[in-house]
């Protein structure tokens, strides 16, 4: 294939130099290359370690919101198989240390056919699983020559996807019509995965495993107090979860538009940052220094405080923010500035009404969301501070809006077991 070729040479080449540059300017990028050096070697001590079993199943997905998407399926048939895990992103690798349900995990190395004949020889596969979209060209060609199923389960590509492209789809069919199938999340996504298959037998609409992760954890989510002296907040909450300083930005200028107003700031906002690093935080706190906003970290709280005139809580530590929604009467999602919307299904599965950005492409259930009012995308802080002032004053709209959102989760559970029928076929 004149694909493989050009992919394994000029490709190859071209994803190395690129990382290695950008590692000069991210720190993120930097570590992602550093920790790949062991990939091998940890890899091959964990699985000295591992429980034998007949069928391996191995997981590959990019990040977080990728590994949420396996769960299920791991969760289903870890006591059958042995589960090898690995990921992109240095983000996952904190989840994955927790996690009670994988033999091994590690890194995925670079994607040469080299690295990729190593792993196969190591992992032996009875089965290879993407998420979501990160399927490596050199992984499934390894797969389809030793006669490995590979199975994209959550499969989502939205309509402007680069892949669609004339050039790019070119390549990418040599890529996806040698997996054996695509378990996608909605009947577009199955018309444009088949464009890039040939054959809709490879493809089958599932749904997205993520809706009923999402509604087990709301499940799950029993208390109420999660922040100490949270009584003593007195105003509707607002709760801002992945933000980037772009959003951040928007943020406070809708809510100076909000203390300026008829509201005269009845709100307290509680920002949880996408990555708070001490930089982001620092640059933050810096702001509302700036603009006056009363704040307090997470990390500073304590049950003795008032919080009645805290107008900001910045949240400066990671894993709380699912919980954290429980407690709002408004969620905004992040992301939605700075290029692509996070996570909205943790909200809407616990009956929040939703606002978003104008970045939602990349995301099914927001536009689903949006579709069914349960969730409002602005473009600007006088859009947002427009639809915070809203809700602030309508209890009725909060309520139905949450309502809702909670029915599109639950109108969409039972991803994962269609996913899991379909994945058994291969063990």
């Amino acid at each position: 294939m004149i694909w493989k070729m050009i992919y394994n040479t000029i490709g190859i080449a071209a994803i190395f130099t690129g990382f290695q540059v950008a590692s000069l300017f991210n720190s993120k990028i930097r570590q992602g290359i550093s920790v790949r050096r062991n990939a091998f070697r940890q890899l091959e001590e964990q699985l000295k370690l591992a429980p034998d079993f007949t069928q391996r199943v191995w997981f590959h997905f990019t990040s977080v919101g990728e590994f949420e998407q396996a769960k299920p399926l791991i969760e289903s048939i870890k006591d059958n198989a042995q589960i090898i895990l690995t990921y992109f992103s240095p983000s996952v690798h904190p989840n994955v240390l927790k996690y009670p349900h994988c033999d091994a995990h590690t890194y995925l190395p670079l994607d040469t056919a080299i690295n990729a004949k190593r792993l196969f020889s190591l992992i032996r596969p009875t089965v290879l699983v993407f998420s979501k979209f990160d399927v490596w060209p050199n992984l499934v060609w390894r797969a389809s020559d030793q006669g490995v199923p590979t199975v994209l389960i959550a499969g989502t590509l939205h309509q402007e996807s680069k892949r669609l492209y004339p050039i790019a789809r070119s390549f990418f069919k040599q890529v996806h019509n040698k997996l054996t199938l695509h378990c996608v999340i909605s009947e577009s996504d199955a018309e444009r995965f088949t464009q890039l298959c040939g054959d809709d037998s490879q493809v089958e609409v599932t749904g997205d495993t993520r809706f009923d992760t999402v509604y087990n954890r709301a499940i799950m989510v029993k208390v109420d107090q999660f922040l100490p002296a949270q009584s003593t907040l007195k105003y509707p909450i607002v709760i801002a979860g992945s933000t980037y300083i772009e959003e951040e930005e928007v943020l406070l200028e809708a809510y100076e538009l909000l203390r300026c107003g008829e509201t005269n700031g009845l709100l307290h906002l509680i920002v949880v940052p996408h990555e708070p690093t001490v930089e982001h935080i620092q640059r933050l706190c810096s702001k509302l220094d700036m603009l006056g906003f009363s704040y307090t970290l997470f990390s500073d709280l304590n049950s003795e405080m008032d919080l009645s005139g805290m107008e900001v809580i910045v949240i400066d530590t990671v894993g709380l923010l699912a919980e954290l929604y429980r407690i709002c009467d408004v969620a905004f999602v992040g992301g939605s500035f700075h290029g692509r919307v996070h996570n909205v299904m943790e909200p809407a599965a616990m009956a929040k009404p939703i606002v978003f950005g104008p970045r939602i492409e990349n995301s099914y259930e927001a536009g689903l969301l949006k579709e069914r009012h349960a969730a409002r995308q602005v473009n600007n802080a006088f859009e947002m501070a427009d639809i915070f002032r809203e809700l602030i004053f309508s209890a009725q709209l909060r309520q139905q809006m949450g309502e809702r959102a909670k029915a599109v989760i639950v109108e969409n559970l039972g991803a994962s077991q269609r996913s899991l029928n379909h994945l058994e076929r291969f063990l």
